[in-house]
């Protein structure tokens, strides 16, 4: 795991988050303004937004950070010990079971206690 001491931010370097998010509110903004254009152009500047937030975001600290991130996190998975598909079976199996039975107590306790709730109040 890389932990790493980071300093703390500064206002310039949040400034390419707002730019990404001010990007992506246009795009959605403009499709609202373009109301009355075709479907295909109010959506395309949706997409063109999100690109271009995307992109602002992706070359910033944030976005770098982000990438090592992932990359990280796909390392991790890989020393992931993952069970067989047997194993897997097996497990599913017995949630199932155990589901079921705990379904069937539980059944017969609002039994007994409907039952008895009968007998106590006189209406059984």
């Amino acid at each position: 795991m890389n932990e790493q001491v980071r300093d703390q931010e500064t206002s310039g370097s949040s400034l390419p988050l707002w730019i990404a998010i001010a990007l992506l509110l246009a795009g959605v903004a403009g499709y609202y303004v373009l109301g009355t254009q075709p479907a295909l152009v109010r959506w395309g500047c949706v997409v063109a937004g999100l690109v271009a937030g995307g992109l602002v975001f992706g070359l910033s600290a944030g976005g770098r950070d982000f990438r090592q991130f992932t990359v990280d996190a796909r390392n991790e998975l890989r020393k992931v010990f993952w069970p067989s598909k047997n194993e897997t079976w097996i497990t599913t199996l017995a949630v199932f079971v155990f589901a079921v039975v705990t379904g069937i107590a539980f059944w017969l306790l609002d039994l007994f206690l409907a039952w008895a709730t009968k007998l106590l109040t006189g209406q059984g």
